[in-house]
């Protein structure tokens, strides 16, 4: 009897060991699937980046807006050179900012262009109407797009489109 117990517990633990861990097709089966998930994720995650960008440029373009319908205010005119506006916005590694004002004197546009490839270009434009002022912050659809001024106070250029 101890014989055939023995002989049955080998049995046993040979049985037990061929259970044990993964086969090498359920291993690839899993590498495999990892593989997709992250080809899926990782344009969406390196988009991330050029987003976080571009929100500098929206960000400042508006701001430049908002300064030049103050300086109006004060002086009855846009100015044509950033530091006048006093809001210590410069030029960075991702984008040039600048402002052109018409020969009338009745309007400013405040460009953001961009200094990469894959970045999007902004324009903002403030339009004096009457006794007021109004703004507009607009994008370029694609990264090919580049910055052109506003038409008036609702309309961007072409191939751009309203914030």
């Amino acid at each position: 009897m101890k014989t055939e117990l023995k002989v049955k517990f080998l049995q046993h633990l040979n049985q037990k060991k061929k259970s044990e861990g993964f086969t090498l097709i359920e291993l690839l089966v899993v590498i495999i699937i990892i593989g997709i998930l992250s080809a899926i994720a990782l344009p969406s995650f390196l988009n991330q980046a050029s987003k976080a960008r571009q929100s500098e440029a929206r960000t400042n373009v508006g701001a430049l807006n908002r300064a030049q319908q103050s300086f109006y205010l004060e002086n009855q005119s846009f100015s044509d050179n950033l530091s006048n506006l006093g809001i210590g916005i410069s030029n960075s590694d991702n984008y040039n900012y600048e402002a052109n004002g018409n020969n009338l004197g009745n309007q400013v546009a405040n460009l953001a262009t961009s200094s990469k490839p894959d970045l999007k270009e902004y324009a903002g434009g403030v339009f004096k109407t009457g006794d007021t002022t109004a703004s507009i912050l607009c994008e370029g659809n694609n990264s090919s797009v580049n910055a052109s001024a506003p038409t008036n106070a609702s309309n961007c250029g072409t191939n751009q489109t309203k914030l």
